[in-house]
């Protein structure tokens, strides 16, 4: 069970995506288009891949894959670099949960 908010990263595209809930999520889905390499990182730090299930919604599937605070910053540090608004230096969090929370004022 996907534990909000979480982020959406696309394979190939530095920019992240804040996802609060689920609703957003199926919101934003309906204009995306993504791929089998895009996945969602929940606040725990666990890795999702996204399908289509039969009849057409969207259904996610936990891999093996965690992630770590570190290298949930380290993407978030390049998601800000991208945009080149802050000091990437500065970028740093304790926890996977507080790194995805300070993306939620960038909607």
């Amino acid at each position: 069970m996907i534990q909000w908010p979480c982020i959406f990263k696309l394979e190939g595209d530095d920019e992240l995506m804040y996802l609060a809930s689920q609703s957003q999520l199926e919101a934003e889905f309906e204009a995306l288009i993504w791929s089998d390499d895009d996945y969602l990182i929940d606040s725990q730090g666990r890795r999702f891949s996204v399908q289509r299930a039969k009849g057409g919604e969207l259904a996610f599937e936990a891999t093996s894959c965690v992630f770590t605070s570190d290298e949930v910053t380290l993407l978030i540090q390049a998601h800000e670099f991208s945009k080149a608004e802050v000091c990437l230096t500065k970028i740093h969090f304790l926890s996977v949960s507080d790194a995805i929370h300070s993306l939620s004022n960038q909607n």
